[in-house]
């Protein structure tokens, strides 16, 4: 009896830890036999140059996509290439960027997600959650020992370190990070104008935004391309926030650049204000709603897709726009960039300013990868001079030339393509940085995009005097921060672009403002604040 006593409790035993081990993933096990295969892998990884990989790796990286890029990456030059260069082969599964926030929670939440996560634009919120549940790989280490280009990048910017590391102190993820010195990058999508209409209609180039209301008016009344329609459009764009965000500056608002939405800092007092319900912020959405009422904005500006607005750009009845560049975009040229415009009460701002660290979850390796330390060797190439002008350029003397000063250029297939392809759709079967929020870092010697043409470089140098001084990276917030900023903060700010839609299609009375702010007010915008103000903190203390 007692025999049998004793072979119950064992096999009671026997089951509860069997029980536990499933439960955490078979983690003794696993590691165990992950142990053999990471010094495997390790084995099989030259720690620098070419090849990466003694044998072969194939990965598989699941992919955003823009619409101007090719539908199979592996067939462009870069990656077919790059393959050949590491002994790395990467099968990119490509999702494109309208639906790449649902495709990858489904892929997160499911646990069906690949090797590594690029060009996915991964938030800092699921930086944060998936990293402290091991999904993500902590890449502190590697970065340390792989990564002698990105560490000597984070060494020079201190906030780039800053913007990376998540509130346990941890970095999940590789970034799309612009050069601080290349403005014309960080503005990326400038307002652009017509200047053969401005010439026919006999004005200047507006400086004030009442100027650009009249030069915007004059469109509307006037048959500029002769055809007799009346099918000039005064201004059309992609949703209204990117006009928003470049004329708000013009109020003085948003003057710590675009990385911070509804947060920015109170010049009266320096506190941290949140800008959207200010009194002053109500005259940035009246002069939006006298544009677009006046019928001075595309009415399709709402709901428009980026290749139907190119498309309907390709015919040249803009008038003034917003986009990378109309010559790469729509194949228009003519346009020009306008500077900072002065808001009624003088203040005069360019705050359309990205942070440099555009995209902070532009690369993630996840624990399903068995080779996390060729995978950053793999990436960290494009953060040097030699990969980035690879990445970007492709290969010298069949895309791209040296002058004999020592820049790059396109050559004249891409440039001033025979079969009339614009810039983007020329350049679209041998790179695949269109689109943006790519992991890279981008300098001007080498990046040869849109924000690179002549009239981009000028619309940067007027820029900068008014230029936000002050850029913040994106702050990171802890689980319990993200937890509400994800539900009571994301109604909060849902409910300020919904309302922020009506007060400027006229569909809601200006006299509803105060109640509006009232109830933005009871959803919570002390707490919000008081998060934020958490989260500042621990970024100007982070090392």
């Amino acid at each position: 009896m007692r025999k049998m006593r004793w072979t119950a409790v064992t096999l009671t035993v026997a089951m509860a830890v069997s029980v536990l081990s499933a439960c955490s993933g078979g983690n003794e096990s696993a590691g165990s036999a992950d142990g053999k295969d990471s010094k495997k892998e390790v084995a099989n990884l030259n720690p620098t140059g070419m090849p990466i990989a003694k044998e072969p790796v194939s990965l598989t990286f699941f992919t955003g996509k823009a619409a101007t890029n090719g539908n199979n990456f592996e067939e462009t030059l870069v990656w077919k290439e790059y393959a050949k260069m590491t002994n790395m082969n990467i099968k990119f599964q490509l999702v494109p960027f309208e639906n790449l926030t649902e495709k990858r929670n489904l892929a997160l939440a499911g646990g069906d997600y690949p090797d590594a996560f690029y060009s996915a634009r991964v938030p800092s919120s699921d930086l944060m959650k998936y990293g402290a549940q091991g999904t993500f790989v902590k890449l502190n280490d590697l970065i340390d020992q792989y990564a002698p280009n990105f560490k000597k990048l984070m060494e020079k910017y201190p906030d780039l370190k800053k913007g990376l590391t998540m509130p346990d102190g941890n970095i999940y993820s590789f970034p799309s990070f612009y050069s601080p010195e290349f403005l014309p990058m960080l503005i990326g999508t400038p307002l652009w104008v017509k200047q053969d209409w401005l010439d026919k209609l006999g004005m200047k180039e507006p400086a004030t935004t009442e100027e650009f209301y009249q030069y915007l008016k004059k469109i509307k009344e006037t048959d500029l391309n002769g055809n007799g329609q009346a099918d000039e459009i005064p201004y059309a764009g992609e949703g209204i926030n990117p006009l928003i965000e470049q004329l708000r500056g013009a109020w003085g608002f948003g003057n710590r650049g675009l990385g911070h939405k509804f947060v920015d800092v109170d010049p009266k007092g320096g506190d941290l204000r949140f800008f959207r319900t200010d009194p002053g912020y109500k005259e940035v959405i009246e002069y939006m709603r006298k544009l677009y009422t006046e019928g001075l904005i595309d009415k399709e500006i709402f709901t428009i897709k980026t290749a139907a607005l190119f498309a309907k750009g390709q015919k040249g009845v803009f008038g003034a726009t917003i986009n990378p560049n109309p010559k790469t975009q729509m194949n228009q040229t003519g346009y020009f960039g306008l500077g900072a415009l002065k808001g009624p009460h003088g203040d005069q701002l360019y705050s359309h300013v990205k942070v440099p660290a555009v995209w902070p979850g532009a690369f993630v390796i996840t624990d399903k990868n068995k080779n996390p330390e060729a995978t950053v060797r793999w990436i960290d190439h494009f953060y040097g001079d030699e990969g980035a002008t690879f990445y970007f350029m492709g290969i010298e003397g069949q895309t791209y030339t040296k002058t004999v000063d020592g820049k790059l250029e396109f050559v004249e297939e891409i440039t001033k393509n025979p079969n009339g392809l614009t810039m983007d759709q020329a350049l679209a079967k041998y790179i695949t940085w269109l689109g943006g929020s790519y992991p890279g870092y981008v300098q001007q010697k080498y990046f040869k995009g849109s924000e690179t043409l002549p009239e981009s470089v000028e619309t940067g140098k007027k820029a900068e005097p008014y230029a936000v001084k002050e850029l913040w990276n994106n702050f990171n917030f802890t689980e319990e921060e993200t937890e509400f900023r994800s539900t009571v903060g994301k109604d909060m700010e849902t409910y300020i672009g919904e309302m922020e839609a009506k007060f400027i299609t006229g569909s809601q009375p200006m006299s509803e403002w105060d109640k509006y702010v009232a109830t933005v007010q009871k959803m919570g915008v002390d707490e919000y604040m008081k998060i934020y103000k958490q989260s500042y903190e621990r970024y100007k203390s982070s090392k």
